[in-house]
């Protein structure tokens, strides 16, 4: 017969220390607007996806939104649906998509590890990476999102080449390495703290 484990009781904090600890719930509603930001990205990625299929069955006006969309400022705008306006569209729901990722990582992750614990641990649907999150964690997360979200960008531009001049070419380019240089670093120092603090454990 086994003999059921006492919790251990958290203990008690003086006022102040209770005090600047429960600011911690400021948090809350800074994630409550990134949800209602998640609610503008889906009511945009509907409109976005409904002017693709309307455009593609004929409807004029959801055409020419669709030109308005891909347009690049300066150049050309398209004057017919072929394959590399539907890649832009495509591509821009895409984009849609993966901000809504980083925001769904940023709304759970954060309110995990700043806020309050959920415990998921024993809900079918709970994320991967989230029964192992930490500040650390959470950034490199964040930092390859970043990477998917210019690397659909860049895609975009080299799409559109011909209407960019080479300066602009080589800036984004530049600033997609310099975000790659960036995870690989954040990457690279929370693999040395987590060395450093394995060897500094007692055996």
């Amino acid at each position: 017969m086994t003999v059921p484990q006492q919790t251990r009781q958290p203990a008690k904090l003086r006022p102040l220390p209770a005090f600047i600890f429960m600011t911690r719930w400021l948090q809350l509603p800074l994630y409550l607007g990134l949800i209602l930001a998640q609610c503008v990205y889906v009511y945009h990625f509907w409109v976005e996806l409904k002017d693709l299929i309307g455009a593609v069955m004929g409807n004029e006006a959801a055409l020419q939104h669709i030109f308005q969309a891909v347009a690049v400022p300066g150049g050309v705008a398209p004057t017919k649906l072929n394959e590399s306006t539907i890649m832009l569209v495509v591509l821009g729901l895409i984009d849609v998509v993966m901000i809504s990722n980083l925001l769904i990582m940023v709304i759970i992750g954060g309110y995990e590890t700043f806020v309050s614990r959920m415990y998921l641990d024993e809900h079918p649907d709970q994320p991967e990476w989230l029964s192992h999150v930490n500040a650390s964690v959470l950034k490199t997360k964040l930092a390859m999102a970043i990477i998917g979200i210019s690397s659909i960008h860049l895609l975009k531009t080299f799409i559109n080449a011909k209407a960019y001049d080479g300066q602009t070419l080589i800036a984004q380019t530049v600033i997609h390495v310099v975000f790659l240089l960036s995870a690989l670093a954040i990457a690279y120092t929370d693999r040395i703290m987590v060395g450093t603090q394995n060897e500094t454990k007692p055996h």
